[in-house]
Formats: structure tokens, sequence, C-alpha cells
């Protein structure tokens, strides 16, 4: 795929929503009994997914994961 538009790509966005579907799979993978409730920015040039979690001891916790594509490379 020839990217043309970097903010944010087409590829970043399908990234932070494919996480944001994810968020079940990631809970169980980090041992979180809870839903994890995400917040996703998409709109935004380096997009963004929010993990809103509670631990086992009952403490809240927000991870952030900001998606970066580069400009493609040309070897």
């Amino acid at each position: 795929m020839k990217t043309s538009k970097y903010n944010p790509s087409v590829l970043e966005v399908k990234i932070a929503e494919a996480i944001s579907n994810l968020k079940n799979e990631i809970a169980k993978e980090i041992g979180i009994d809870e839903e994890i409730h995400i917040t996703e920015n998409t709109e935004i040039d380096n997009p963004t997914v929010t993990l809103h979690l509670t631990d086992e001891d009952g403490d809240k916790h927000e991870v952030v994961i900001k998606i970066i594509q580069r400009p493609d490379q040309h070897h």
C-alpha cells in the first residue's frame, strides 16, 4: 500500500482500532479480571489508545499507547 497521508496514516488508525478490539485478550494476558476500558484518539497525528484498568489491588491505572508510523524508507 502506497502511503500518501501520515497524519494520521490509515495504518496507524487500523492498528489503534485493532488494539482496542483486543482489550479482552490484553486483560487476560496481563492478569486483569475486570474489563479494560479503552479510549481512542485516532483523529490526531500519532494516534493514541489509552487503557484504563484496575489491578488486583484495586488501584486504577492508565496506560497510553502512541502509534507512530515512520515515513516509508526506500532502499
